[in-house]
């Protein structure tokens, strides 16, 4: 199984979650499952914020190595699962890619977790305070273990 995890520049959300679950599958032993990001505004080989790759470090995650990657430049067409951080990327990615639209989910829609006040989205860090990353890691960890046990 592949999956690939999408936001907008591939340097907090999706490149966190790729790590977080690359971990998560390492840990359980859970095998034969390829996982990747990219994002929808990524510039190729950009690095991740310092903030993601601080908060990672807290989870026993090395983000430093990570290098985004354009949606245009991925290997999306080999995905058997796509999630994206907001309903809006997921949109956006059938607009490009209408012949995978049946693999295309948000992370929370697809593990069936929606909070209060986003929804089905994972909000942006972008930009914010350490604690900010912080709440946004614990969110998709949160999604992360729901999606271990579905696959």
């Amino acid at each position: 199984m592949k999956i690939m995890f999408i936001c907008t520049g591939n340097i907090c959300r999706s490149a966190m979650a790729e790590a977080m679950l690359k971990k998560m599958l390492q840990e359980s032993k859970k095998e034969n499952i390829e996982v990747y990001s990219s994002g929808l505004s990524a510039d190729n080989g950009d690095i991740p914020t310092q903030n993601a790759i601080d908060v990672m470090k807290e989870y026993g995650i090395d983000l430093k190595n990570h290098r985004a990657v354009n949606i245009n430049y991925s290997n999306i067409k080999e995905m058997d699962l796509i999630l994206c951080a907001t309903l809006s990327h997921k949109l956006f990615v059938i607009r490009l890619y209408p012949e995978l639209k049946d693999k295309i989910f948000t992370l929370k829609e697809y593990v069936e977790q929606k909070d209060d006040i986003y929804g089905i989205d994972i909000k942006d860090p972008w930009g914010y305070n350490i604690e900010t990353y912080r709440e946004c890691a614990k969110e998709i960890e949160i999604a992360l273990k729901k999606l271990i046990e579905k696959i």
